[in-house]
């Protein structure tokens, strides 16, 4: 089980350094398909076999967060890649972009597996350097100014990070012990109350992975970088590192959150409040509608905050909210570059009759956008509804009524904004190339898993969830 574990991170990484071959180069994208296909097996079979105890000097586990997110990870890496493959000559791929995509995979295995937090930054601050270089596009001037704009806020968050767990490790010189940074010992040495280098320690590093997230206050690099890259790039960004940060906040919220509950509770409520706030206003204001999605990435971001700050109340539905939301961020942005790269415009004004003229991806677009705002049957809607109970049940009544009045704000300017694309009347007769449903099939399995998690979760999907959620949720707010 160990070796497969390595594997996750071996592949990827094996394949990259083969792509820089010429003769092999050249093959590169089916490199790239064939080694997310690999990791997601991996990553399956994993899921079902028992957790294993750190490995690798202590470095490497996998735990049940591990074998939760490495497979939905590594699918949505999947999807990504079939996406990838069939752009490659559209949007000018080159071998470079195909070895830090593979990159990108392998140190966001890493990130999910690691079982030290500086081993941990490192895989985190390693997506974040490929992603940059994934962003800037050779004809785009203001790619290469979202990219470097995106470097200077993940290199500001994890700055933070950095710096905060430097406070963490001052804080553990108590008592004679010695400090640590292993994920499984961590529990053992934090014990007692907090001390103030250990609370600063928490707020930094909470707010360094807010900032790496696109929480407010600083957010505004979101936009910038998921309209200007890629799709797919994209893509990799919202629904990939974006659990890797997730998976990071989980780890420092179970350790932490005996100690300093109070803390981590109000950081979080505050920057995810704050954040369903500033990403309402954008969405009402926004023509862009692949900003409009990046603006939704940070409401859901800010869903997770709140979720996460209430503890094992929400756990349960948080977890199914992180899930669906990956999905539904893979299938909307992947549908979104379909869409650009037929209009030629981003503009939601010139773009109408969508389920006329792109059958398969007015659908999805129409699917994601229902998902999107939390439609039963989909996971989205159960998770965001437990979220909601747990928000009554605690007394944060303030919350809960900003909450629902954001929420409601947003829901109705996407639907006004969204909905005339699909079914509106085209501005003009247009002739477009059948559509395959081959070519769609990874958005459907996309949409398989997200039916997964709303209608029905299997009992082993069920009892990984619960594992994670009782991890992740601690004590929590105390019900009234």
């Amino acid at each position: 089980m160990i070796v497969m574990w390595l594997l996750l991170v071996g592949v990827p990484a094996l394949a990259a350094l083969a792509v820089l071959l010429p003769r092999v180069g050249r093959h590169a994208p089916v490199i790239l398909t064939t080694t997310a296909v690999i990791t997601s097996a991996v990553a399956l079979i994993q899921a079902a076999l028992p957790t294993t105890e750190p490995f690798f000097n202590g470095y490497l586990r996998g735990d049940a967060t591990a074998q939760l997110f490495t497979p939905a990870v590594n699918i949505i890496y999947l999807g990504i890649a079939i996406y990838l493959r069939a752009r490659v000559a559209a949007e000018g791929l080159s071998r470079r972009f195909m070895v830090f995509a593979l990159a990108f995979l392998a140190a966001s295995n890493l990130a999910l597996i690691g079982n030290h937090l500086l081993l941990i930054w490192i895989a985190i601050e390693a997506t974040a350097l490929s992603a940059a270089l994934l962003i800037v596009r050779p004809d785009s001037p203001a790619s290469r100014i979202a990219s470097w704009r995106y470097l200077l806020f993940s290199s500001v968050g994890l700055g933070l990070v950095l710096l905060g767990m430097s406070c963490l490790t001052r804080s553990m010189y108590v008592d004679g012990q010695s400090p640590t940074l292993f994920l499984d010992q961590m529990g053992d040495v934090v014990k007692g109350p907090a001390n103030a280098w250990r609370q600063i320690g928490v707020g930094l590093v909470l707010l360094g992975l807010a900032t790496k997230l696109g929480l407010a206050p600083m957010y505004s690099w979101l936009p910038e970088a998921y309209d200007e890259a890629p799709a797919g790039v994209t893509a990799l960004l919202g629904a990939v590192q974006f659990n890797c940060v997730v998976v990071f906040m989980f780890h420092i919220v179970h350790v932490y959150r005996a100690g300093s509950g109070d803390l981590i509770t109000g950081e979080l409520l505050a920057i995810g409040l704050a954040s369903v706030a500033v990403s309402t206003a954008s969405i009402v204001a926004t023509r862009n509608f692949k900003r409009l999605l990046a603006y939704a990435s940070i409401n859901h971001a800010g869903v997770i905050a709140i979720g996460l700050a209430l503890g094992h109340g929400a756990s349960y539905g948080l977890l199914l909210y992180v899930l669906s939301n990956a999905f539904i961020k893979a299938i909307l942005f992947l549908t979104a570059g379909k869409i650009e790269s037929h209009y030629g415009t981003k503009d939601t004004k010139a773009i109408a009759g969508l389920i006329r003229d792109l059958p398969y991806s007015g659908m999805f677009l129409m699917v994601g956008t229902f998902a999107l705002l939390g439609f039963p049957p989909f996971g989205s809607f159960l998770g965001e509804l437990l979220i909601l109970s747990a928000l009554v049940t605690s007394g944060q009544m303030f919350v809960f009524a900003a909450f629902c009045m954001l929420i409601t704000v947003s829901f109705v300017a996407t639907g006004r904004t969204i909905f005339p694309m699909i079914w509106g009347e085209p501005k003009q007769e247009r002739t477009w190339p059948r559509q395959s449903a081959l070519a769609a099939l990874h958005k459907l399995i996309f949409l398989g898993v997200l039916l997964v998690l709303g209608i029905y979760i299997p009992p082993q999907l069920n009892s990984l969830i619960e594992r994670v959620a009782s991890s992740v949720g601690g004590a929590g707010l105390k019900t009234p």
